[in-house]
């Protein structure tokens, strides 16, 4: 990875790409939870999301196994897409992105109130 890549974010495109081509081989119900685990993924991801690549190769290596195995989805993750999605991200006290802007933006709001005050 150069540095231009990283800059513009074409390595993590590549990497979407190659992950889009991998769910598109899933039977329809796996596909249909790979969704699902991006949807609840993403709200723990930074603003680039590169801390998430690792994890979601490891969910759609997860759903690629079992499918191949043939497991279904509910002998996988159960009923509870949402719970292993925080699992992966890191427990239930994991930080979302909406949890760091509110603790920045009331860092510097109190910053600006003590500036204000004296």
């Amino acid at each position: 990875m150069n540095f231009w890549d990283t800059i513009t974010g074409n390595d993590l495109n590549r990497e979407w790409k190659a992950f889009a081509a991998r769910a598109a081989l899933l039977p329809a119900d796996h596909r249909a939870a790979w969704e699902q685990i991006i949807g609840h993924l993403f709200i723990y991801g930074d603003f680039t999301g590169r801390n998430l690549m690792p994890i979601l190769d490891g969910a759609l290596g997860l759903l690629e196994e079992t499918a191949s195995d043939g497991q279904s989805i509910d002998e996988v993750l159960g009923d509870d897409i949402a719970g292993f999605c925080a699992a992966l991200a890191g427990g239930a006290g994991a930080r979302t992105f909406h949890g760091r802007w509110r603790e920045q933006l009331n860092r510097n709001v109190a910053r600006k109130l003590t500036r204000l005050g004296g």
